[in-house]
């Protein structure tokens, strides 16, 4: 995942731009950069924040940096912003998304345009680059942001910079939010809408799927009408949103407390105390406590100073090491409990199982897990929101052929994400027993959309069911 932030200012906006930016630090764990533009042109800094957050290595560049407008990023993955040259002038450029047809726009580019691209460590073409590329194939920059998403099989909103201002541009199919806020003398725009609030602006508006404005220092003028198909990734607000953000007017935080309420609905468990995985877990056991009566506790502590992140590290183990090192039990709060523990969701299932096996190592009697999220069956077309290469590393897909005796057709794994069918109990059951909890009860589908309060032809869930709901 990746997160930006754009500042247009009528003065120099590089305190803006630098808070705004690090607001964003959630979402990214690779590199981090800035571009602003001012009386020099545009200029742009880009650091490596694997092992520093933002913060820290931006801090001497807000004292260098001078511009009245500018971009930032955080990304997961490749280096941005971008500033490149082309027959529409200079540009600083910053994406979001997937792409998946890369490979196929990068040869077709290369064969009938005669270019060529930089290639980033690994050999992979920066994404970035080659929308940026693509955008200067036409005659306007609007018209090039149109032809991009047209041709992206995935999804793509960005931020770009010019003379003129900055133009925003949300995905076609609005799969990630772009929010535009204002005070005085100012608009900025990014991805979490909590982002610009102790900035001093207040919200001003949510673009709509594709569409593309422009933004000044005086105005947000919408240049591209939005369109009316919506599919908005529902995984925002169950995990990778900032709890204080809000998305097609729905707060993360209030979702979350709508969908514990709904899973306690459904449940009959009895237990001493509910307890969160912090801190995605957390305001979904809060949900569930409330609406059940069984007592909310933090029995363990995450240790967060020198770990900020248990996946910042790129090699899983390391990541999984640094899981286990930074939660800090209270003894009292665990001994002989029974626990309802609530996390975001089951992905590979790797530390969800270390995290009941150091429950019961802490003196837990009863360990009774209940995931936000539905069963993760398919891998996202979307987002980079997982670091699973392969739909083989779900914990679910493995069950499954476990259970199936080999890979399965489309027509079976629909039967598997259907919570009333005996195949998704059997994989329930066999997950339970895999990762040595005493039970194990996803959240349904349904009552995830119904805690969003949207109508479900609006929400993706593509990783939960394959396909679009309807």
């Amino acid at each position: 995942m990746s997160g930006f932030f754009g500042v247009a200012s009528k003065e120099n906006c590089i305190n803006d731009l630098f808070f705004g930016t690090d607001y964003h630090s959630h979402l990214g764990t690779k590199r981090g950069g800035m571009a602003v533009y001012g009386p020099n042109g545009l200029e742009k800094e880009i650091h490596n924040i694997e092992n520093s957050p933002f913060r820290t290595k931006f801090e001497k560049d807000v004292l260098q940096m001078n511009g009245h407008m500018g971009i930032g990023c955080i990304s997961d993955y490749e280096p941005q912003p971008l500033i490149l040259h082309s027959h529409l002038g200079s540009f600083a450029i910053s994406t979001i998304g997937k792409i998946n047809n890369l490979d196929e726009l990068v040869e077709a580019a290369l064969r009938d345009n005669k270019t060529q691209f930089f290639a980033m460590s690994g050999g992979r073409i920066n994404p970035t680059e080659l929308v940026a590329f693509l955008i200067a194939q036409k005659d306007s920059i609007v018209e090039g942001i149109r032809y991009v998403q047209e041709i992206v099989d995935g999804s793509l909103s960005l931020l770009l910079l010019n003379s003129e201002g900055i133009y925003a541009a949300r995905d076609r199919y609005g799969r990630t939010p772009v929010a535009v806020g204002r005070k005085d003398d100012a608009f900025c725009v990014c991805f979490e809408s909590f982002s610009y609030l102790n900035l001093g602006y207040s919200d001003y508006k949510e673009l709509g799927p594709s569409e593309v404005v422009l933004i000044t220092p005086e105005s947000c003028e919408t240049l591209i009408e939005p369109g009316k198909d919506m599919r908005i990734c529902s995984f925002l607000w169950v995990y990778y949103g900032y709890p204080s953000s809000a998305y097609e007017g729905l707060n993360v935080e209030q979702m979350r407390y709508n969908c514990g309420a709904l899973m306690a609905s459904r449940d009959n468990i009895k237990a001493d105390t509910v307890a969160g995985v912090p801190d995605s877990g957390t305001a979904h056991a809060i949900g569930y406590a409330n609406a059940s009566g069984v007592p909310f506790t933090r029995p363990f502590i995450k240790y967060t100073p020198t770990w900020p992140r248990s996946f910042m590290p790129q090699n899983q183990s390391q990541r999984n090491l640094i899981a286990h090192m930074k939660l800090i039990a209270v003894d009292a709060l665990l001994r002989d409990k029974s626990i309802i523990l609530i996390d975001d969701s089951i992905v590979r299932g790797t530390q969800l199982r270390e995290t009941a096996e150091f429950l019961y190592s802490s003196g837990v009697k009863e360990v009774h897990v209940r995931p936000a999220c539905p069963p993760i069956l398919f891998s996202c077309p979307y987002l980079n929101f997982s670091r699973s290469r392969s739909e083989s590393e779900l914990i679910t897909r493995r069950v499954i052929e476990r259970l199936e005796g080999g890979a399965v057709s489309d027509e079976v794994l629909q039967e598997y994400a259907d919570p009333d069918s005996r195949r998704y109990q059997a994989m329930q059951e066999e997950i339970r027993k895999e990762l040595k909890f005493t039970t194990l009860k996803y959240n349904r589908l349904d009552d995830m959309e119904k805690a969003t309060g949207m109508d479900r032809c609006k929400l993706c869930t593509h990783c939960m069911c394959g396909r679009d709901r309807s």
